[in-house]
């Protein structure tokens, strides 16, 4: 059985109070606790508690925990009577001394919050990117930003590694394919990557993907075509995986004087400079590239790096004579 419905003089008996009439305004368009709440009206914290209960077990409010607090406003859902009563009784009350003086000490409380959060970044300016790092990791940043890409992309890590950004894009798309030449790479990745559902792993040569024409909405290349010893075969193979109007992402690192990379490190290039992934680029059928300089990691140790964009062209339909 469902509770019968107070009648609207049951109502005008909870707001007959003018405490919990002051309460239900203090709380009307902010969260409060009992502490603020007792600062505002300035009122005994006990008198405070006491009238909240009475106006949460009538659901005039609503509260949630977090941490050693409780948090209270008003009631979003009030039903219609309850909304039209408190319409009246708040405008009555309105522009009343103790509800001006009411409303200034609310705001007091609240330039509080924001004094305590302004004076804490006013010391810790200088430590605040180590003690972020160190309470979130290095790019949280970035991992969240992630979530700006559409859920129903399609996307390729080609050349995946040890699947750590396929990784941190998982959770924001429809799915990943994480393909890389390396078997040893992808047992890893496989071990990495085997809570997500939507992401498939397989072994793959960029310059022979084992992808369908087209199944791409977005393809990454994030450092590693200075592995590969044909760039424009491997850009063209990209291109045909890539629905028209398709997106490739390429990062990579931009010319350098390095060569003991090639015998350490298996690299064929020394970085690229924006001219050349141009060219490469039209010639692989994308276009309006964007060659863009990634800022300097004071902390890493090889060259600087880039990231380059550019779009997929249709591809030309054949037309037999």
């Amino acid at each position: 059985m469902t509770a019968p419905r107070l009648s609207i003089h049951d109502r005008m008996v909870e707001l007959a109070d003018t405490t919990r009439c002051r309460l239900l305004a203090a709380l009307e368009r902010q969260e409060l606790t009992v502490g603020e709440l007792a600062m505002a009206l300035q009122l005994p914290q006990s008198t405070v508690s006491r009238h909240l209960k009475i106006l949460a077990d009538q659901a005039w409010i609503a509260s949630r925990a977090e941490g050693a607090s409780r948090w209270y406003r008003r009631n979003p859902l009030l039903d219609a009577d309850m909304l039209g009563l408190w319409e009246l009784v708040r405008g009555a009350m309105a522009d009343t001394p103790a509800a001006l003086q009411d409303a200034a000490r609310v705001e007091a409380v609240l330039a509080s919050r924001r004094t305590v959060t302004q004076t804490f970044f006013a010391t810790a300016s200088a430590e605040w990117d180590a003690l972020r790092a160190d309470l979130f990791g290095v790019r949280a940043d970035l991992t969240a930003a992630f979530a700006l890409l559409s859920p129903d992309l399609v996307v390729g890590d080609l050349g995946c590694g040890t699947g750590s950004l396929t990784a941190a894009l998982a959770p924001h798309v429809q799915h990943v394919h994480a393909l890389d030449a390396s078997p040893a790479m992808l047992e890893s990745a496989r071990v990495r990557l085997a809570a997500f559902d939507n992401v498939s792993v397989a072994e793959g040569a960029l310059e022979a993907l084992p992808l369908y024409h087209g199944v791409l909405d977005v393809a990454v290349l994030m450092l590693v075509l200075h592995h590969v010893a044909d760039p424009v075969r491997a850009l063209r193979e990209v291109h045909r995986v890539l629905r028209p109007g398709g997106r490739v992402l390429i990062a990579d690192m931009r010319p350098h004087a390095h060569e003991r990379y090639r015998e350490q490190m298996g690299h064929v290039w020394l970085g690229f400079s924006e001219p050349t992934l141009h060219e490469w680029l039209h010639e692989a059928g994308f276009v309006q590239p964007r060659y863009v300089p990634l800022p300097v990691d004071p902390q890493a140790s090889g060259p600087a790096l880039f990231s380059c964009t550019a779009v997929a062209m249709p591809r030309p339909v054949m037309v037999l004579s």
